[in-house]
């Protein structure tokens, strides 16, 4: 079976990839030629543990193309996704007019019956919309089918999470289309995944409803955190336990200084915005989202007020990224927190093993170092941000000499604060008890 992906960014390269390595031919399109090109190399834009590899594996054996022409594209697929962003907007809802366009150039050059399958994350009635766009801009008359095929990738595990899903869902109204798309995903059966069908309204909503609840964990188990620095509890302790009922599961309770990067703070904002547009109060995405605003501040502000005069000294920011394996910056706790520091007067030197190159478009006052120790040098407070592995074993004897000042923020709660307070830190994680 041919198919094709519009929109070659992180959603719609490692959906091209995954559906190759299932032996399908896969056409990936995207207006931006300098991106087609460097494609065609298998050169990948963003930072994907594997999926380099996986591309250039799939473009050797011919199963992968790249073309910024949409019309043979379409014309060669029985299945076209679409795979384009949906940012948000200033109100919080999806920009939803790439999705339109697409939907647009995709009737003009429809020839025979094509399933269109939104693989970007859209509000609910997308479907439809997508529905009529086709169908006033066919040049004949010509049946299709519009599926919605919601994503679960997590960055950083995207390939795996493709492989190996939770689930599958798929929303579609006939039957011949979810016999096709069935066909699509027929090498999961051997490992048993779940495919969930339904209609395309309740599979769009599925995917907010699921990256929502996931942010409402992480927004919880921040504010048991911070009542946990007030009482002298542990929260990782509590955490422990609580995952360990299996009604909440152990997984996004891990305290730290909130979330970030290109779906939940996206994501629980459009969601909110649905809500407004049907008249329905979402009171808990909306605590969620605020909770998770004050937990960036009150990062920020922990910093802040601890180093009592921010004006003129050195913080040792490590960990750009919003999460470890990604080099996605889009509303990352460290780049809140380096915006806060860099407005108090502080000066920042930081290191990301992959996230630099971007984050140094956007922070152009921050000094970018070579390593760890590089960015260690002459600081007076030490920053983890992001819980990348290799900061978890730290020679801390060597950070304590190179630094100047003994403060030692451990947002991601990856060290135990005996050890660095007996070393000489005055050490803060979250929701753990703290010392000086």
């Amino acid at each position: 079976m041919n198919i094709s992906v519009i929109g070659s960014g992180y959603v719609g390269l490692i959906t091209g990839a995954c559906f190759a390595e299932f032996g399908l031919h896969v056409t990936c399109v995207d207006n931006d030629l300098k991106k087609i090109k460097s494609l065609k190399k298998g050169l990948v834009p963003f930072y994907e543990p594997g999926l380099e590899e996986l591309m250039q594996r799939n473009i050797k054996a011919d199963r992968m193309h790249f073309t910024s022409n949409i019309a043979d594209a379409v014309d060669s697929s029985l299945v076209v996704f679409i795979a384009v962003g949906t940012p948000p907007r200033g109100d919080g809802s999806a920009e939803m007019k790439y999705v339109k366009d697409v939907a647009k150039q995709i009737a003009e050059h429809i020839k025979s019956y094509k399933v269109i399958v939104t693989k970007s994350t859209v509000p609910v009635g997308t479907g439809e919309k997508v529905r009529k766009i086709i169908s006033k801009n066919l040049r004949e008359n010509i049946d299709f089918d519009v599926v919605s095929n919601p994503e679960f990738l997590r960055e950083g595990a995207g390939i795996e999470d493709f492989m190996r899903p939770n689930r599958v869902v798929i929303g579609a109204s006939s039957d011949q289309a979810v016999a096709i798309m069935k066909d699509l995903y027929r090498p999961l059966y051997l490992i048993e995944a779940p495919i969930v069908i339904t209609d395309v309204k309740t599979a769009e909503l599925i995917k907010y409803a699921s990256n929502a609840f996931l942010a409402t964990k992480i927004s919880f188990i921040n504010e048991i955190a911070n009542l946990c620095e007030t009482v002298g509890a542990n929260v990782q302790t509590v955490a422990k336990a609580m995952g360990l009922d299996r009604r909440i599961g152990s997984k996004f309770l891990h305290a730290g200084p909130g979330y970030g990067g290109s779906c939940f703070p996206k994501d629980t904002l459009a969601l909110l915005q649905i809500g407004k547009e049907h008249n329905v109060n979402l009171e808990v995405i909306e605590a969620t989202v605020k909770a998770n605003k004050f937990q960036k501040e009150k990062a920020a502000g922990e910093i802040i007020s601890r180093l009592q005069k921010p004006r003129g000294k050195t913080v040792c920011m490590l960990g750009l990224s919003f999460k470890p394996n990604t080099n996605d910056i889009r509303d990352a706790p460290a780049i809140f927190i380096i915006n806060k520091l860099l407005k108090a007067g502080t000066k920042i030197r930081a290191y990301d093993p992959v996230a630099m190159p971007d984050a140094g478009e956007l922070l152009p006052e921050v000094t970018f170092c070579k390593d760890v120790y590089d960015a260690a040098k002459g600081a007076d407070a030490i920053v983890i941000a992001t819980e990348w592995n290799q900061f978890r074993n730290l020679d801390i004897n060597k950070i304590k000499n190179l630094a100047k000042g003994n403060f030692f923020f451990d947002l991601r709660n990856i060290y135990e604060g005996e050890r660095l307070t007996k070393m000489g830190f005055t050490y803060y994680s979250v929701g753990r008890a703290q010392s000086g």
